[in-house]
């Protein structure tokens, strides 16, 4: 006779290796514009936003810097860096007045 607890743990399979949520979390990302820095695999780290992605790559958006397609496969992690900041016309308008003023 086998006690329950063994029962279960016998019945309980192997979390899976895909759970869907990839999609979900580059998206996230994507939408709310975060900047990430992206560690690759030949160890070479990346910074910028995601702009775009799909099943085998993502472009990375840099600023002052040429955009970038990375292969998923190229990536080891990606970390959150921040929110990219947004240059408002409000926020770096100078009012000049001339002398008459």
């Amino acid at each position: 006779m086998t006690s329950p607890l063994s029962n279960r743990r016998r019945s309980k399979t192997p979390p899976p290796g895909e759970t869907g949520q990839e999609g979900l979390y580059l998206r996230s990302l994507s939408d709310r514009q975060v900047t990430v820095t992206l560690k690759l695999r030949d160890g070479e780290t990346v910074r910028g936003w995601i702009e775009y992605f799909d099943d085998t790559m993502v472009r990375l958006t840099r600023e002052n810097q040429p955009n970038l397609f990375i292969y998923k496969h190229q990536i080891r992690t990606i970390s959150e860096a921040g929110r990219r900041k947004t240059v408002r016309l409000t926020d770096t308008a100078v009012v000049s007045r001339g002398a008459g003023s």
